[in-house]
This record gives C-alpha cells, structure tokens and sequence, in this order.
C-alpha cells in the first residue's frame, strides 16, 4: 500500500510539473510567456517587491543569474504587490528601479498577484491544496526551483536569502 501511495504521490507530481510549462503569463513588457520558454533551465521562481525590507535579495538573485546563466540556468521575477502594497509600481518603474537600483539583468514578469482569489494559475500548480508545494506564500521573495525538464524540486522561504547554502546547493544539484 505504502508503495502504491508513493507512485500516486510521484505520478500528482510529475503530472502537475508537466502542467508548469504550459500555464501563461505575461513579462513586464506585456508579451507572452510561459514556463516552456525556458525548457531545458533550471528556473528560480520568485515573487518580488520594491518597498520590502528583503528587496535587497534583488542583488543576490542577480549575482546567481551571473554566476549560473552559462549552465542553463535563469531567475524569473514576478512582481507581487500582496503583501502590504510593497509592489505600487507600475511596469515602466519597476524595471527602472530593478535596472536602476540592481542592475538586474535576469526576467522580470508582470505583476501578479501569488494568494488569494485572484492568485495567478502558476503560483496555484505550486502552492494551491493540489499544488507541488501547499501552503500560501508567506511574504515577498518566496522562491521555487523548477528543474529543466519542468519538474517542481523545491521551496524556500523569503528568509532564505539567494546566497544562503540550502538555495545554492539546490541549484547546483539541479544543474549536473
């Protein structure tokens, strides 16, 4: 029984990792995207802000794209203005601030919204009651690593900073 539970589990996950690709979304300059456009990378998932007191995780997050690109790896940021309003900006000040503050050079995404009901269709395929990792995202700069071939691999708090040891490790793995 044990047994069959655990191929069910890994059946779920597999099938809503599949389903990660597939899910749409807009960048920041409006054009359509999707986790498929990045087949192949291993991808950091990240809800952002601009007026948190972790917003400082920007320069992090940059320094792992610079460091990891070259081996098929990305950081994908989706603005999210859920917790507080810490997100006001509109598209065009947000890539100034990213730009002008961070140097970022990684994708920012559109604004969404990562809880509630009008969470976006990807943050529910990763936290929903159905989702890779259940439970609502605590606060600004919660962060999912999606394997290269779409699969969901982890989760981590906005507390861990891009830098810390479990993160980096996590995407050393998932890049061999």
């Amino acid at each position: 029984m044990k047994l069959l539970c655990t191929l069910f589990s890994a059946t779920t996950l597999i099938a809503a990792a599949a389903d990660l690709t597939e899910i749409p979304f807009k960048t920041i300059k409006d054009e359509d995207s999707s986790l498929a456009d990045y087949q192949g990378k291993v991808v950091l998932v990240v809800n952002t802000a601009s007026k948190c007191g972790l917003t400082k995780q920007y320069e992090g997050l940059e320094s792992l794209y610079q460091k990891y690109k070259s081996k098929d790896f990305v950081v994908i940021a989706f603005p999210c203005n859920d917790f507080n309003g810490q997100e006001p900006g509109t598209a065009k000040e947000i890539q100034k601030f990213c730009k002008t503050k961070f140097d970022v050079s990684f994708p920012l995404m559109a604004k969404i919204h990562v809880k509630g009901e009008s969470q976006h269709p990807l943050y529910t395929a990763l936290t929903g009651p159905e989702g890779a990792f259940p439970g609502d995202v605590k606060w600004n700069f919660g962060k999912f690593l999606i394997g290269k071939n779409g699969e969901p691999i982890a989760r981590f708090e906005p507390k861990q900073t891009p830098e810390s040891p479990e993160v980096v490790a996590a995407i050393e793995n998932a890049l061999e």
